[in-house]
């Protein structure tokens, strides 16, 4: 798993099994993430505005890299693999057109393991009219189906949760890649448990302004891409010239806002946070304040760090054995699906 907030490559190791009454048991034997190449980081943030020939080189050589990586945890834990599931690193994600891509070219992985590889998991859902995102909710359902509700704080913030009998998920809001980006203007990495945001001051004038954007008011299946948090969300921040600390601290409240409004609206009682943003307790605090009602769960560190990873590997655990792994209730397709292209069933 890649995600938008460019952490490093989240690598684990799952075994599923179908009960007789259709539940899953699982477990992650191991897990690890490894950091990106500071070459691959800056590839990877500017590859929007790269050729055509750049781009698709990028897709094949970071395939390879995948590949590497996992024989790398493969041989020093001393694993027995089934299969790789990949959801690679999301590029473009404008499914208003019909265009989703990730890449990590799933032939070049499955070159260097020599194992199956099943990717890919976004393309047919949006060739059906869906979002294409987001698709841990199916994972929330079948392997966290004890809370009320699941938010993920990663690059972008999204929840899912049953409503009318059927799971319903969507993205709330831009978080770690607002909040990394600021950070980035104090010379960090990240805000490191929110510290500089709760030192800073939320100004109303900029909370109202990303509190009123266009896509809040959307209702039904939705998802956020980076081409939305440059070309809407990013410029309003930029516009309001705060200093960073400021902008930090108006940009969790803004997260925090929309985050409790959801929870208040649905009235979820109980709730799992996962993610990097789990580790944020300043961003935890203040969805707490702004909805009491709700009992907040963040789980072993295992589970924040690599809650996308396990359901991806569920994700091609169900592709395998041909079982719906994408929820049209969630997406807005025109039916389930069974997602996900297999490479590498091959003899060498």
């Amino acid at each position: 798993m890649s995600g938008t907030s460019l952490d490093g490559v989240d690598l684990a190791c799952c075994t599923f099994e179908r009960n007789a009454d259709g539940t899953i048991a699982w477990q992650v034997e191991l897990s690890q993430t490894v950091p990106y190449p500071d070459s691959w980081t800056e590839k990877l943030t500017t590859l929007t505005e790269a050729s055509a020939l750049e781009y698709a080189k990028a897709d094949i050589e970071l395939g390879h890299l995948f590949g590497l990586i996992v024989n790398n945890f493969i041989k020093d834990n001393k694993l027995v693999v089934d299969a790789i599931a990949s959801h690679g690193h999301t590029i473009f994600h404008q499914p208003n057109i019909g265009l989703t891509t990730q890449i990590g070219d799933i032939d070049a992985i499955a070159a260097e393991t020599g194992l199956p590889v099943v990717g890919r998991f976004r393309t047919l859902d949006v060739a059906l009219g869906g979002q294409g995102a987001p698709l841990v909710p199916i994972g929330d359902e079948l392997l966290f189906g004890q809370y009320d509700a699941c938010l993920n704080l990663g690059g972008i913030a999204n929840i899912s949760y049953r409503a009318d009998g059927q799971r319903v998920a969507y993205d709330i809001c831009p978080c770690n890649m607002a909040l990394n980006r600021l950070a980035s203007q104090l010379g960090l990495p990240y805000d490191n448990d929110g510290c500089n945001a709760r030192n800073g001051h939320s100004h109303s004038c900029l909370l109202s302004h990303l509190d009123n954007l266009p896509y809040y008011a959307e209702t039904g299946p939705k998802s956020l891409g980076k081409e939305w948090f440059v070309s809407q969300f990013w410029p309003v921040v930029e516009a309001a010239d705060l200093s960073s600390a400021d902008s930090l601290a108006t940009v969790a409240s803004h997260i925090a806002l929309q985050i409790a409004r959801v929870l208040e609206h649905q009235h979820i009682k109980s709730l799992l946070v996962t993610g990097g943003g789990a580790f944020n307790s300043y961003l935890i605090e203040l969805i707490g304040e702004y909805c009491p009602t709700t009992a907040i769960t963040v789980p072993d560190p295992l589970i924040v760090n690599y809650k996308e990873a396990i359901i991806f590997a569920l994700l091609g655990f169900l592709r395998l054995t041909g079982q719906v792994n994408t929820l049209a209730s969630v997406t807005g397709a025109r039916c389930d699906s069974i997602g996900g292209s297999i490479s590498g069933l091959f003899k060498c």
